[in-house]
């Protein structure tokens, strides 16, 4: 015998030790099946994470709501949840409620009701579910609770159900609201979750029959991949209703493969939905980039479509709510997971992933230790899946020490023999084994290149039929600046912003008790910010403009920054800090209430200065921190006023 010959006797022993070394799993329905598939989603809200999405010029807005939401093209979501706007900080901004007031209704604020719209536009059977987080101060009769009046927070809620219907033709599937309300006003077919926080809720629902028949979803936040006997004990669908909040990088989109399989594993969850959607906020507001995708730059039309809609597609575009998990799924022996899920007439989707335990690191909860090695595996298909020839197959693979990751990369299609087919899976990958054969990886041309913020900017807020209530790039962080007709003006401000709260809200973060909206650069340093202002309030009434606004989200009751506020009583005060405690200057304005002024504020290096109606009001007032930060306009309180003809110049 040849070397060459003994080499090859060689390699074919090792290819029969691998084969016989692979670990066999079955996957089968003989003894029944699992529990029923209920969809992937993504959460838009709590808050204000689809922001800018609303900005972006078209074609880009629509190329990202494809990516999203289109079937057989990117992530192809299942279900789309969305905040309930209740006036209110809950994250990353506040989302404008359809009643700020008990008598006010306006089923066209916001861009949730846009969102759904799209996305039913692209997908007619998307889930729609609807959840408050904060409400407007009303609902609580003057405390800063909303369950001590419960037919009103119902009514509050049901009202909402009923105006996307009656307004946007949006059926909305699921919310968290109390059943009778519901039944009451003919709304029995829109389901309860219960209770959005953790699993709690099923010992309660266990003790309290009626309780249990309203409930027809339990769910979680950040479970972990696992749930708790009791609610197993309910047999109620269980959700993961809030999961991810993770940096969408690699790392991030392998907790995403992760917890998609191990939901169902470890937890028997049915459905997992994103926190959030798509990050289309300020990134250096708190968790930047924590959404499916990238859209924070509408001003530059750039996007990106990162790892986790990828990771998505691999479970979206090859089953569909109403699919049934088998009851064989588990782990891999040298770690790792699989799910399989069939739609009952012979379809087959078998999806592995293999993510290490650094390369799957989710925000929360903390994740145990476990090792994944690299491993054959070999898949047994019996029962009513015995008789399947063909696979497609659809692979991910990580690569954290090059960056040369390729994600959802179609390979031909597996050919089986007698239902078995064996796997050399590697570390940090994923794989779609399916008989659907309707996948695709879609794609646009690139959107353009990221630029920053313009430096110099300027909107007079002059829209007869804005297409919504808020302006491009203002970001609300407490109260909520709306387009505004000024009927009594006929002079240059009949088109103007204005905050429209008078009540403080019921709080889901810690709101400022001063009303701010934030917008441009957070690394902008020396600028010129300019406004017209016009106080509605007597007496106490107060506005401001300011530039270099260090936090935001659910920090901003301790945000620092230069704010130059006049008030309704003749001054003026110049302060480092919102809630106005860190004094750099102050005196005599000649302000009134119901008067028109413009204000100029301009930070350079350690010296601001501000001038009103032209002429310099103060000057060189000492800036030591913070060194950059947003622009903004706000209110001293929760008080009507009135903005103009903003304008900003950065260097």
């Amino acid at each position: 015998m040849d070397c060459r010959e003994s080499a090859l006797l060689v390699s074919v022993l090792l290819l029969a030790l691998d084969l016989c070394s692979a670990q066999n799993y079955v996957l089968s329905d003989d003894g029944g099946l699992g529990r029923v598939f209920d969809g992937i989603g993504g959460l838009s809200g709590g808050g204000a994470t689809s922001r800018l999405l609303v900005s972006y010029a078209e074609p880009y807005r629509s190329q990202v709501l494809d990516f999203l939401f289109k079937p057989n093209f990117g992530a192809s979501l299942h279900i789309l949840k969305v905040e309930i706007g209740g006036d209110a900080q809950t994250t990353d901004g506040t989302e404008p409620s359809h009643m700020h007031y008990e008598n006010d209704e306006n089923y066209y604020r916001g861009y949730e009701w846009w969102l759904m719209k799209e996305a039913k536009k692209r997908n007619p059977n998307i889930t729609l579910i609807g959840l408050p987080w904060a409400f407007p101060g009303w609902v609580g009769h003057g405390k800063n609770w909303p369950y001590d009046y419960p037919d009103v927070t119902a009514t509050y809620v049901v009202n909402w159900i009923l105006g996307a219907k009656q307004y946007h033709d949006l059926d909305i599937q699921y919310v968290g609201v109390l059943r009778n309300m519901l039944d009451k006003v003919g709304l029995p077919g829109v389901g309860i979750i219960a209770a959005d926080g953790d699993w709690s809720v099923a010992n309660s629902m266990i003790l309290d029959p009626y309780l249990n028949n309203s409930v027809d979803v339990i769910g979680a936040h950040y479970p972990g991949t696992t749930t708790i006997t009791e609610a197993l004990k309910t047999q109620k669908k269980l959700w993961s209703s809030e999961d991810y909040s993770t940096f969408n990088n690699e790392v991030g989109g392998g907790c995403w493969a992760r917890i998609l399989n191990q939901n169902y594993v470890n937890g028997q969850m049915t459905a997992t939905i994103s926190w959030n959607l798509v990050a289309s906020y300020y990134e250096d507001l708190p968790f930047g980039r924590d959404g499916l995708m990238t859209a924070e730059e509408p001003w530059s039309g750039n996007y990106v479509v990162e790892s986790p809609i990828w990771i998505t597609a691999h479970t979206t575009q090859f089953t569909q709510p109403g699919w049934t998990y088998l009851q064989t799924v588990g782990h891999l022996a040298q770690g790792g997971s699989y799910i399989a899920l069939t739609d009952g007439k012979g379809n087959l989707t078998v999806v592995i992933e293999t993510m290490t335990h650094n390369h799957s690191v989710c925000i929360r909860p903390p994740l145990p230790p476990f090792n994944v090695t690299s491993q054959n595996a070999t898949f047994q298909l019996k029962g009513s899946f015995a008789s399947i020839k063909e696979l497609q197959v659809w692979r991910s693979q990580f690569d954290f020490k090059t960056s040369k990751a390729s994600f959802f990369e179609k390979l031909k299609p597996l050919k089986l023999v007698d239902g078995l087919f064996t796997l050399n899976l590697a570390e940090d990958e994923v794989y779609t084994l399916t008989t659907i054969s309707t996948g695709s990886k879609g794609s646009y041309p690139d959107p353009p290149p990221s630029a920053p913020f313009p430096k110099v900017y300027k909107d007079d807020f002059d829209v007869r039929s804005p297409p919504f209530s808020e302006a491009p790039y203002f970001a609300d962080q407490t109260g909520v600046f709306e387009y505004y007709i000024n009927l009594t003006d006929p002079g240059p401000h009949v088109f103007t912003l204005r905050q429209v709260l008078t009540e403080r809200p019921i709080t889901w973060a810690t709101d400022a008790d001063q009303t701010i909206s934030v917008i441009g650069d957070y690394y902008w340093q020396n600028l010129t910010v300019t406004c017209d202002v016009f106080m509605e309030k007597m007496n106490a009434g107060g506005v401001f403009i300011a530039a270099r606004v260090d936090k935001g989200g659910q920090s901003i009751r301790s945000a620092k920054g230069v704010f130059f506020w006049v008030f309704a009583d003749g001054t003026y005060k110049v302060t480092n800090d919102l809630v106005g405690e860190t004094v750099l200057a102050e005196g005599q304005s000649g302000t009134e209430v119901y008067g028109w002024y413009t204000l100029s504020l301009t930070v350079k290096g350690q010296y601001a200065s501000g001038s009103l109606n032209g002429y310099p009001l103060w000057k060189n007032a000492v800036v030591l921190t913070p060194k950059a930060g947003w622009a903004a306009i706000g209110t001293r309180s929760f008080e009507l006023a009135q903005f103009d003809n903003f304008a900003l110049v950065a260097e």
